[in-house]
């Protein structure tokens, strides 16, 4: 009798109720992209398989082979990228009131409140669009890119409770739709904000170099990005929230995105002749890179994404910085954790695992099966559940894998990368398995067949309509916490493109990167301090501040710091010094026609602590 239910229902009852099922929804939508004759199969192969999840109906273990991840890709591609449309500012469908390029989180306003925009978020969206753009897939979106370019500009002049432009104000996590300040309690400063801003910006000034729109590079990216940059230098090392902000301590995936910021930000510079900068960020590359090796647990194999917390360390953090600090041309180097490195196959191996057992939707899985993957095994945020978007990096990381495996023609298998491998080949070995060997392909295959799974345990949990919302529940898979969540659409469009090899990111600068010898410590702590001076100038006059440190120019006239002449005769102006350090100073006077002139007498002398200052002169 069993045998002839199964029949029934794989050979009479889907086909029968697909394709009703298919007809209704086509006929209620009016969605005639559907009916092209290319979706047709797609459409009912989807339709059948939430019929039987809906009725809770065996799903042949057969049916991912037979298109399911594929029907689910070319059918929610569109309604993602639909979904990200629609969340951007000021013309999209669901943030009314978002100003132009703001990018917000999610409309939704209560249990919980995302109608904001977060800088890592939507920085990592928007820089989908530059690919997307960059790779000539959608040409259009270069207004969308440009209005988010002018929105960041503007953002990083807001007074927050982070602080100002130049004292830590471009950590400030999130802000008001309308470009206001966020001034409630909230886990603030968060340093990998800018990182990811200017990773996205870099990006985007490459593809403008390549078409010789170098104006457009100095005008309107460098400014957003001398600032980002220069923000990454100084709070490299500094305590702050980590991506989940939840946790202030120093945090893999910010310091990874750190590294990846300042190294591509010196070859920008250079492009620029910009040359002291460029070394500035190649110098605090190296060092982040070195402080980036400290994250590895050679005892436990697997990184420990937080230095505080008290948590396990496995954590989708790590994966997801895998995946942005991706650089097809370093291979699978361990120096950077790229995906297909053992220490980062090891820590995805570490984190997979640890959710095998935690979720009710993740019981009865074998070994070698994929699961709903969480942020970290301890979260408690909305009861803890599984996330799409860390699900979805966790396919990402292994199709970034495969396609530097494929490229290179060669797996390596190390004694750190066992427990991974044995997870889907369960007596393999150690060793270099060549494209010459069955070994290597049947590793790929099934490697695929995992990745594939992940995307098949979110397209489980997808409603009909194809809407992500933050989280599903652990327990029955419905969507829970924030709807439409901008960076779950992206997360699955990026994990979409690494499966079909699209838009796979150019280097960095991550190939052939050598750990230095000696870590260096983080750059000294930073104050801010105001310098105000009382002075009459005739028109076309200004007045500058100079003096022995790198923030004072070095006594140059040419790179003096302008003050500014709002409260006339008063002349301001505020920059961050070393904390804890003395210095010497001048003011001088500069007229339209390139005339200099210094005040008179001696050096000033500033000898600054470890909070912010101001100091009150005359002009001499």
């Amino acid at each position: 009798m069993r045998a002839i239910q199964h029949w029934v229902i794989w050979r009479i009852l889907p086909t029968l109720v697909a394709i009703t099922g298919v007809s209704l929804y086509l006929s209620v939508t009016g969605n005639n992209r559907l009916l092209r004759p290319t979706n047709v199969y797609h459409e009912l192969k989807w339709a059948l398989y939430h019929i039987l999840q809906h009725y809770d109906l065996p799903v042949d273990a057969g049916l991912l082979e037979k298109g399911l991840v594929d029907a689910y890709i070319k059918r929610q591609t569109p309604i993602a990228q639909d979904g990200i449309l629609a969340n951007i500012g000021p013309n999209g469908s669901k943030c009314g009131g978002a100003k132009s390029g703001t990018v917000i989180a999610s409309p939704s306003t209560h249990d919980p409140d995302y109608l904001y925009t977060w800088t890592r978020d939507a920085a990592l969206v928007v820089k989908l669009l530059v690919d997307q753009y960059t790779r000539n897939q959608d040409v259009s979106l270069k207004r969308i890119i440009n209005e988010y370019v002018a929105a960041q500009a503007a953002l990083q002049n807001v007074r927050t409770p982070s602080g100002g432009m130049l004292t830590g104000g471009l950590g400030e996590p999130k802000y008001n739709i309308d470009h206001t300040a966020f001034t409630e309690p909230w886990g603030r400063p968060q340093h990998d904000g800018p990182a990811l801003r200017a990773t996205t910006l870099l990006t985007y000034a490459k593809a403008l170099l390549k078409q010789s729109d170098r104006e457009s590079v100095q005008q309107s990216l460098w400014p957003v990005l001398e600032k980002d940059l220069d923000y990454v230098v100084k709070y490299w090392n500094r305590t702050g929230f980590d991506l989940w902000e939840e946790v202030s301590s120093s945090s893999f995936f910010t310091t990874a995105v750190q590294h990846r910021a300042l190294r591509e930000g010196a070859a920008l510079a250079r492009n620029l002749n910009k040359t002291e900068l460029a070394q500035i960020y190649s110098a605090q590359a190296d060092n982040t890179l070195c402080f980036l090796q400290s994250y590895w647990n050679s005892d436990i194999y697997h990184v420990v994404s937080n230095t505080g917390g008290g948590r396990s360390g496995k954590d989708a953090n790590s994966i997801l910085a895998s995946i942005h600090t991706f650089d097809p041309t370093a291979g699978c180097d361990a120096t950077t954790f790229q995906p297909c490195s053992d220490k980062a196959l090891a820590t995805l191996y570490a984190c997979v695992d640890a959710f095998r057992g935690l979720y009710r939707i993740n019981k009865g899985t074998a070994y070698s099966d994929a699961v709903a993957v969480g942020r970290y095994p301890e979260d408690v945020y909305m009861g803890g559940h599984p996330w799409y978007l860390t699900t979805a990096a966790v396919a990402e990381q292994l199709y970034d894998s495969l396609y530097v495996w494929e490229s290179q023609g060669y797996v390596e298998i190390t004694r750190i990368s066992l427990s991974f491998f044995r997870m889907v080949s369960p007596r393999i070995r150690p060793g270099t398995y060549t494209s010459a060997r069955l070994e290597y392909h049947e590793l790929l295959s099934e490697v695929k067949k995992f990745a594939d799974g992940f995307i098949a345990v979110n397209a489980k949990y997808t409603p009909w309509d194809g809407s992500l919302a933050e989280q599903y529940h652990r327990d029955n898979g419905q969507p829970l916490s924030a709807r439409d969540l901008t960076w779950s659409y992206a997360a699955s469009i990026t994990a979409f493109n690494a499966r079909a090899g699209a838009l796979i990111p150019g280097g960095w600068g991550a190939k052939g990167l050598v750990v230095p010898s000696v870590c260096k410590p983080n750059p000294p702590p930073l104050i801010s301090v105001t310098f105000s001076v009382h002075a009459e100038t005739q028109p076309g006059e200004a007045i500058f501040v100079t003096g022995s440190s790198e923030a004072l120019s070095h006594w140059s006239t040419d790179n003096a710091i302008k003050l500014s002449a709002q409260g006339y005769p008063i002349w301001s102006g505020s920059l961050d010094v070393p904390a804890e350090s003395a210095l010497e100073y001048k003011y001088i006077r500069k007229a339209d026609n390139g005339g200099v002139s210094w005040e008179q007498g001696s050096n000033r002398f500033l000898e600054t602590t470890t909070k912010s200052t101001k100091v009150s002169d005359e002009w001499r």
